[in-house]
């Protein structure tokens, strides 16, 4: 895989620390919301996660580099979907590597069902 992404003809550089995971990564979609999940495959505009969960709201943090970084600091007042075995998206802006530390945040968030 590319440390490099290419978004509307712009090339970016993917700076992950040692002790950052790669692999899992937050999403943010021109139409689809924000998803967090392991990365499959990223091709241009689309890509391809398993274990994939969509984020509806959230309270604890301001911005998705904080989630993405930092968790979330109010988990209970935050709202998550079901995990999705895989989801393919197909309008992809942002591609954010999850640190440990955000994605145990993440993974605390009961699954939002009605």
């Amino acid at each position: 895989m590319s440390n490099e992404i290419t978004i509307n003809g712009e090339i970016y550089t993917k700076k992950i620390p040692p002790t950052e995971s790669a692999k899992h990564v937050l999403i943010r979609t021109y139409s689809a919301g924000v998803h967090f999940g392991e990365l499959v495959r990223h091709d241009g505009m689309e890509v391809e996660l398993n274990n994939a969960r969509r984020i509806w709201s959230w309270n604890g943090a301001n911005t998705l580099s904080d989630i993405a970084e930092k968790g979330l600091k109010n988990v209970k007042e935050s709202r998550i979907s079901l995990t999705v075995k895989s989801i393919i998206l197909t309008q992809a802006i942002e591609i954010i590597p999850l640190s440990h530390i955000a994605l145990k945040s993440l993974n605390e968030v009961a699954e939002w069902t009605v």
